[in-house]
């Protein structure tokens, strides 16, 4: 008997785990995420730095707080409920379902019911089919709610035909306006995509000399730890055929003899990681994934813009 309660026990955690996998699967934006930035929010946005950008038609859903920055901690100007980057955005339509689904599935295997009680019906196997057909669901949808923006042209009409600049956080206790709004001329976006391109293509490279030329360099400290990273664990990543699908300005301000602008961009790419030998460890070659990401540019008063910041959108 106690033999028999083992093995179930056994059985319902290896169905755990599988849960817990299929929704990570479920929550990362792609299969491979080592393109450069790794899926990471890092860099400096000037005063903004420590508060969220607008949400915009590209990326709907606050963008996620910046992980590492050399910007010093400030008390954030979000406006709203909650504190720091407006959490009342947080999850949307995509966190709320995810959530519920790991509640029912987790709920289920811990307390005997739901998704087959002592596994019955088609057993562990059963079980994981339908783990599959919900990862699967779950992904359509997210998909299908994302995409329900029109798109725009590829070019630098993406971005011309979007927003105007976003304000900045409103003040939260009067006397604070922030820094003044900006203008974006259609130049400004096309260079915002070139530097997407070009930066992939520097990563892909490993050309720190280039990215020195289109980033700043805290951001290049950053991209290097990356790298070096992967230098160590035997694995190469690149990034091809980068396709800028759609984006708008959420933000453009100047402060202190410098002009940023933040944009969000939805773009496609072939994103793969390769061992020493050649072997393809992550991603595919042959299948495009999309990601959401929100730059910041900087650039000094009549200079080019440079990349100061990665957010990735919620």
């Amino acid at each position: 008997m106690l033999t028999d309660r083992r093995f179930i026990a056994t059985r319902r955690s290896s169905a755990l785990l599988a849960v817990v996998a299929a929704l990570c699967l479920v929550l990362s934006p792609g299969l491979a995420q080592a393109r450069a930035g790794g899926g990471g929010s890092f860099g400096s946005r000037g005063s903004y730095t420590w508060s969220a950008p607008p949400v915009t038609r590209t990326a709907p859903y606050t963008a996620a707080p910046i992980q590492r920055s050399m910007t010093p901690t400030a008390p954030s100007r979000d406006y709203g409920a909650g504190s720091g980057y407006g959490y009342g955005y947080r999850g949307g339509f995509g966190s709320g379902l995810l959530g519920g689904l790991l509640g029912v599935g987790l709920g289920s295997l811990l307390f005997g019911h739901g998704f087959g009680y002592g596994f019955g019906f088609f057993g562990l196997f059963g079980l994981l089919v339908r783990i599959v057909i919900i990862v699967f669901i779950v992904r359509w949808l997210i998909r299908l709610f994302r995409g329900s923006y029109p798109a725009f042209a590829n070019g630098p009409a993406n971005f011309a035909r979007s927003a105007q600049p976003g304000p900045g956080p409103m003040p939260m206790g009067g006397g604070y306006s922030g820094p003044p709004p900006l203008a974006i001329s259609p130049e400004d976006y096309s260079a915002f995509e070139q530097t997407l391109y070009a930066v992939q293509d520097a990563w892909s490279r490993r050309d720190l000399q280039t990215l020195q030329r289109l980033a700043t360099p805290e951001m290049v400290g950053y991209f290097n730890e990356q790298l070096s990273d992967q230098a160590s664990r035997g694995v190469v990543n690149t990034v091809s055929d980068v396709r800028l699908l759609q984006g708008d300005l959420a933000q453009a301000w100047s402060e202190q003899g410098r002009e940023y602008a933040t944009v969000a961009m939805r773009f496609s790419m072939i994103d793969v990681t390769r061992d020493g030998a050649g072997r393809v460890v992550d991603g595919n070659p042959s299948e495009h994934v999309t990601a959401t990401e929100l730059w910041t540019f900087v650039r000094a008063n009549g200079g080019r813009w440079v990349l100061s910041a990665i957010q990735q959108a919620r």
